[in-house]
């Protein structure tokens, strides 16, 4: 059992507990429930249950289930709109719907890619980590948009080279808070561990080098939409770096957002979409190009921004 000191965020002040622990922990709203009724959510020595609200300034403790205790499962689960944009023999890229991970982790107990491939009947590759099968690439739960999983052994080998060099195109859309200026540019900043907050990520000097390309396509009243290209794939990569500028994405109130700008457009997730993905073609080199649409959500606060 591992146990988190954890601030209560500005922006999760007065949530349900099972809310904001899913949120800030990266669990499904299930697991956090599940945490809290077992008594392994505390403030000042006092339990709180699931429903309990947080308060402004405090600090909680959870109780977690230690990642090797727990062994890796796949649950073939069926995923309603998670759509399949191409496929071959070597490879399938789905477009991810927010609140699907990769693959199964320690505290999530979600849907997963993996396991809604598998669940269609698709064959992944057995490559890898057992928990992380075909996997070469990963977005965050709270991210919807384009990803490949490798069929074949041999589109593993290929693909997770090409994303290691460099060699694919990853394009995301992201609305932000404010009008960055420049209104284009590159953001090189090593992203590492958060040094006092284990849930997140931040720019620190001995972090990984991640170098985040970005132009503003359109401003709005109070935000502006980018069209972003990553060189690198760091965890919460895009993230980071625009909360870095102080132009957070629109809804993501772990990296600083305002809950209020979050609650005027309907989001519950940042505002963050993987709407382009091409690559070499494992097999032939033909190049492969993908392109995905705005969910709902993304589109509706696009929508109420402009009007």
């Amino acid at each position: 059992m591992t146990t988190r000191a954890l601030p209560v965020p500005d922006g999760l002040v007065g949530e349900r507990v099972d809310a904001a622990l899913a949120r800030m922990l990266g669990l499904s709203r299930s697991a956090a429930a599940q945490v809290a009724a077992s008594g392994g959510v505390r403030l000042d020595g006092r339990e709180l249950g699931k429903s309990d609200r947080l308060p402004e300034g405090g600090w909680i403790e959870v109780d977690l289930p230690d990642p090797e205790s727990r062994a890796p499962r796949i649950d073939s689960e069926p995923i309603p709109g998670m759509l399949v944009r191409y496929e071959d023999d070597d490879v399938v890229v789905v477009d991810k719907p927010v609140g699907v991970a990769a693959h199964p982790s320690p505290g999530w107990e979600g849907p997963t890619v993996v396991g809604g491939l598998l669940a269609a009947g698709y064959r992944i590759s057995t490559s890898g980590a057992a928990e992380r099968q075909g996997i070469v690439h990963r977005l965050d739960a709270g991210t919807s948009g384009l990803m490949v999983v490798a069929k074949s052994e041999h589109a593993y080998t290929v693909m997770k080279r090409a994303f290691k060099e460099r060699t694919v195109e990853k394009v995301y859309h992201a609305l932000v808070q404010g009008h960055p200026e420049p209104t284009s540019g590159t953001i090189d900043a090593p992203i590492g561990r958060h040094p006092s907050r284990d849930y997140k990520f931040a720019v620190v000097a001995d972090g990984r080098p991640s170098v985040t390309h970005y132009e503003v396509l359109e401003m709005l009243p109070a935000a502006s939409l980018l069209e972003i290209h990553l060189e690198t794939g760091r965890t919460h990569q895009i993230r980071v770096h625009m909360s870095t500028l102080r132009h957070p994405c629109v809804g993501d109130l772990t990296y600083g957002a305002d809950p209020r700008l979050a609650e005027t457009v309907g989001l519950s997730r940042q505002w963050l979409h993987a709407m382009r993905l091409g690559f070499a073609q494992p097999s032939t080199g033909e190049w492969v190009a993908v392109e995905s649409a705005y969910p709902a959500d993304l589109q509706h606060a696009l929508d109420v921004l402009a009007t």
